[in-house]
């Protein structure tokens, strides 16, 4: 038989009333989230803490609760923060080597933004290391962001002079055509979670006047053809609705000293029926090209609201549900 397993035990000091009842939330809402994610059952006394569950586990949790009960002293924990951290606690990366690796932090005018949990780390050190990544995955996961992110630090370490912002124009249920403007103006309210990551990272007037000074471009996809651009950082965003000759242009723009991060999600083209993905395609024709990075995110690395990652598993879920009834119709006829 095997011999059970011996409680975790540990206490959070100094004990202050208000910040544990912070930590554990309303009828222990917090304490709750981190049973289900860790897969422990936590059981406490006051400020007294048992454990019960697999040792790499309950180790992390007593960690994670250290780590938000010093949070409780100047933040106001919710459900959705308690979230947040969680990522960086992920079972999956418990016992994984890689995820003990030197964690990396990337420099903004408004202060470092750290990538959470092992798979956003992979992402970041990735383009650190490679002058093309690809970031592949649900809405939520960061993907984007991040890149953004990694625009910024190496602008402001100088290692670029400066950054593009490209999106195909294609959008779910959207005619461009019913916008007002030329092309470039009809695109621009697509490209709103690139701007609100730089004016998180940099400033709306910073911002405003590295457009101005154009050390910041924004371009549709369309207007790429043509160009060689070098010591850029070029973030092809929504890459899921590029087509594959698009794709192919887009990559072949890449010159000296620069770097290109392209994200998208497969599950979310917008293409005209029939028309081949240039995402789906260019993950089979660079797979194994030296230089050229892919990271895939999975519905675990969604750090949104905890609902988002739910629907994001739910609709996962139910697709591969239908194409498996499909396959087996195509098989009965």
């Amino acid at each position: 038989m095997n011999a059970p397993i011996e409680p975790h035990r540990f206490t959070l000091e100094p004990f202050e009333a208000h910040r544990f009842a912070n930590l554990c939330g309303q009828l222990d809402a917090h304490l709750r989230l981190i049973e289900q994610r860790l897969e422990i059952e936590i059981r406490n006394r006051g400020n007294q803490f048992e454990l019960i569950g697999e040792p790499g586990h309950t180790h992390s949790a007593e960690l994670l609760l250290r780590r938000l009960y010093r949070e409780t002293k100047a933040t106001e924990l919710s459900p959705n923060m308690v979230h947040l951290f969680l990522q960086e606690s992920a079972v999956e990366d418990l016992d994984n080597p890689a995820a003990q690796e030197v964690a990396v932090a990337l420099r903004t005018r408004k202060g470092m933004i750290r990538p959470r949990g092992a798979n956003q780390q992979k992402y970041v050190k990735a383009i650190l290391a490679n002058d093309i990544n690809f970031g592949i995955g649900p809405a939520g996961t960061g993907k984007t962001y991040l890149a953004v992110a990694c625009a910024v630090d190496a602008l402001e370490r100088e290692q670029v002079r400066r950054i593009l912002l490209v999106r195909p124009a294609v959008e779910a249920g959207e005619k461009l055509g019913f916008l007002p403007g030329d092309l470039a103006q009809k695109i621009d309210p697509y490209l709103r979670p690139l701007y609100d990551a730089l004016y998180e990272m940099l400033g709306f007037e910073h911002v405003a006047k590295l457009i101005e000074r154009q050390v910041i471009e924004i371009a549709p996809l369309a207007y790429m053809r043509g160009r060689t651009l070098n010591n850029s950082f070029i973030i092809l965003d929504e890459s899921q609705n590029t087509t594959t000759e698009q794709m192919k242009m887009f990559l072949t723009r890449i010159g000296f000293g620069s770097t290109a991060v392209i994200t998208g999600d497969i599950t979310q083209v917008d293409l005209p029926r029939g028309t081949q993905p240039g995402l789906a395609h260019v993950m089979e024709v660079l797979s194994d090209v030296p230089g050229i990075s892919f990271t895939h995110f999975k519905p675990k690395d969604v750090v949104r609201h905890p609902l988002v990652q739910r629907i994001v598993e739910a609709y996962e879920r139910y697709d591969g549900l239908h194409a498996s009834q499909q396959r087996g119709n195509r098989h009965d006829g």
